[in-house]
């Protein structure tokens, strides 16, 4: 019995907990669409949502652990993804015609799952390049990297097939790493992809605007983009507002976008991609 009432009580706080960030995340969103009323830049918007964001705690893979694949809302706890697709969804929930919660998380789930569509783990657009594809044939983003004078980009991504082990979704549903293996063979035979490599950047930053979303491409095998930011033009140089595992919190990095990505020896260049004004 009294281990009974012990798992009832654990079960009672973690709904209440549940409750209270749901509670947050909420005043969040409001406080935000609020403080961007008669704003319709994209760009504007979505700086004005990531510095909203500043101090937030990095957190790694909120999205994981449920029974099945839901919608997770979490502004309390951010990784370097949900931090750009949170603030992405903030700026054109900002723009509907009814700027409120429920417009917030039906953005948050167009841009976060392949056509917008929620269907099982294997529908979230679990790689970069895959999730860039799908918001540009959306109309959410333009991919700018070409424009910019990008060179030709090859991915081979493989990494989640390989590896179904470190998700937990995968390693006890062997049919969904079938499904990861054939989205990624079809990422593997796309030819539309650009890159500015990094000794590139330097003279390309001029044409980044803040606001902009920045794809760090890697070397790492099996992988395409290994980090995401927002870029921001701060103290007369270029930088980006991200979700930092070196200082566990969403910041200003205080290194120049040029510096930060000449000091990883694995970044080896960037994507530009540019948020798109939400269509009447």
């Amino acid at each position: 019995m009294k281990r009974i009432l012990t798992l009832f009580i654990t079960g009672l706080s973690l709904l209440c907990a549940c409750a209270q960030q749901a509670d947050k995340d909420v005043q969040t969103v409001r406080e935000y669409l609020h403080s961007v009323k008669g704003i319709t830049a994209p760009d504007e918007l979505i700086v004005k949502a990531a510095l909203a964001l500043l101090h937030t705690p990095y957190v790694a893979q909120t999205l994981e652990g449920n029974q099945e694949e839901q919608l997770v809302v979490n502004l309390q706890e951010l990784d370097c993804m949900t931090l750009v697709e949170t603030c992405l969804a903030l700026s054109r929930a900002a723009q509907c015609p009814h700027p409120d919660d429920d417009a917030f998380r039906s953005q948050l789930k167009t841009i976060r799952y392949r056509a917008g569509i929620l269907n099982g783990y294997t529908s979230r657009l679990h790689y970069t390049t895959d999730w860039i594809t799908d918001n540009v044939a959306l109309g959410i983003i333009e991919d700018m990297t070409r424009a910019l004078g990008g060179k030709p980009f090859r991915t081979q991504v493989g990494f989640m097939s390989s590896h179904p082990e470190r998700y937990p979704a995968l390693k006890d549903h062997p049919q969904d790493t079938e499904v990861m293996k054939g989205i990624e063979q079809i990422i593997n035979q796309r030819t539309d992809y650009f890159y500015i490599p990094k000794d590139e950047i330097r003279d390309k930053q001029a044409l980044i605007k803040s606001g902009d979303i920045i794809g760090f491409t890697t070397r790492l095998s099996g992988l395409d983009i290994a980090h995401v930011a927002i870029a921001y033009h701060h103290e007369n140089r270029l930088s980006f507002i991200h979700a930092s595992t070196k200082y566990m919190k969403v910041v200003i990095n205080p290194e120049s976008l040029v510096d930060y990505c000449e000091a990883i020896k694995t970044h080896t260049g960037i994507v530009v991609l540019r948020p798109r004004t939400v269509s009447p």
